[in-house]
């Protein structure tokens, strides 16, 4: 038979171990926001955010994804969003949008930079370091 105060120590230890865990795991998630005409002038508007513009039927989006999510958790001083052109077409059409993926950097809401295409990991580390604080 176990001492009751062991018991409840133990469950206080557990509770504070679990939290920790959890805390810890929150800090590694970097959210990749998800941009639409409604929101995307409100996000772009502060600090850097580097956006990437995509489609649904489009391969190398698809494989673009997990990198840009992947640098999104390196680069933690630059937001980073994607934007689906074919949702938001408006807004692909006001930033002259013509190939996906296309990714721009924006700084205070104006654009700065503008890579097209499948960059891999080395593309977006590129653009990122150019914008280093």
């Amino acid at each position: 038979m176990e001492d009751p105060e062991i018991e409840k120590i133990k469950q206080r230890r557990l509770a504070e171990m679990l939290k920790q865990r959890a805390e810890a795991a929150a800090q590694n998630q970097v959210e990749v926001s998800e941009l639409d005409s409604a929101n995307f002038d409100m996000v772009i508007s502060g600090g850097l955010v580097l956006v990437d513009f995509w489609a649904e039927w489009c391969g190398p989006c698809r494989l673009m994804h997990p990198v840009f999510e992947r640098m999104a958790k390196k680069y933690r001083h630059i937001r980073f969003a994607r934007l689906n052109v074919d949702r938001s077409q408006d807004i692909a059409m006001r930033y002259g949008v013509q190939a996906i993926p296309t990714f721009i950097m924006f700084k205070n809401g104006q654009p700065q930079d503008r890579m097209m295409g499948a960059v891999g990991e080395l593309g977006i580390h590129r653009i990122a370091q150019k914008y280093q604080m």
